[in-house]
């Protein structure tokens, strides 16, 4: 992906290595480069890359995981290929990227199969990425063995147009509120969850308030009678 130079004074940071992916590239603190920035931070710009599947031998005990996990899938007749889209090593972090058609058997395997046994869901984090086309949410299960100390994430993503995942509640019922909260601020629908409502905005809150395309600020919020402005009139620099 080709991006115009940057201005006059801005704080370039290094490009992509070769084989990444580079969706976008953003400016500013945040993404914003306008208003009354008196930090030096609305220079920035920076590439947004998404990783590169990892090639083996990924190293350590990565490889003896993966082994286990493409044999136990094929025990239960699917095609590790049909399954995990790409394995990502990066910071000496294990990622599964897994297709949502077969994220909840891809979990059970992971609990279940004993020289796995990955027994805890920590927690499910949403990212939205809007130049991504096609894959703009994504979900992302961190995901912990107290059996072999390990701990892993498993990543799905589905399009904007259409926004459904399985849930993993029946796998993890630890996930429920984890997913209500991934639902409540990007958007994502999870397919078979018990009772998916919002957590901790408003039930007739409109939006999802941690999208890249949520607006900054402009909504008035009432506080124990009082008004309290939009957060781009509260102060200024000028």
């Amino acid at each position: 992906m080709s991006a115009e130079p940057p201005a006059s004074g801005s704080h370039v940071a290094p490009l992509a290595s070769a084989g990444e992916d580079v969706v976008a590239v953003r400016r500013g603190s945040f993404g914003a480069s306008t208003g009354g920035d008196t930090s030096g931070f609305g220079g920035l710009v920076s590439p947004v890359v998404m990783a590169s599947p990892a090639v083996r031998p990924y190293g350590g005990w990565f490889d003896e995981l993966s082994d286990e996990l493409e044999l136990s899938l094929a025990d239960r007749g699917i095609p590790p290929v049909m399954a995990i889209e790409k394995v990502v090593v990066e910071f000496d972090e294990l990622t599964y990227h897994v297709r949502r058609d077969h994220l909840v058997e891809v979990m059970r395997t992971l609990r279940d199969e004993p020289a796995l046994r990955f027994e805890y869901c920590s927690g499910v984090s949403g990212v939205h990425y809007p130049h991504l086309t096609g894959r703009e949410l994504h979900a992302v299960y961190h995901l912990a063995s107290f059996t072999h100390n390990r701990r892993i994430r498993v990543e799905v993503s589905c399009p904007d147009a259409d926004n459904h995942i399985p849930s993993v509640v029946a796998v993890y019922p630890n996930a429920d509120w984890h997913e209500r909260e991934t639902w409540d601020f990007f958007g994502i629908i999870f397919d078979g969850h018990p009772f998916l409502t919002r957590i901790q905005m408003p039930d007739d809150w409109v939006g999802h308030p941690q999208r890249k395309d949520y607006p900054l600020g402009g909504i008035d919020v009432e506080f124990k009678g009082a008004t309290i402005p939009p957060a781009d009139e509260r102060r200024s620099y000028n």
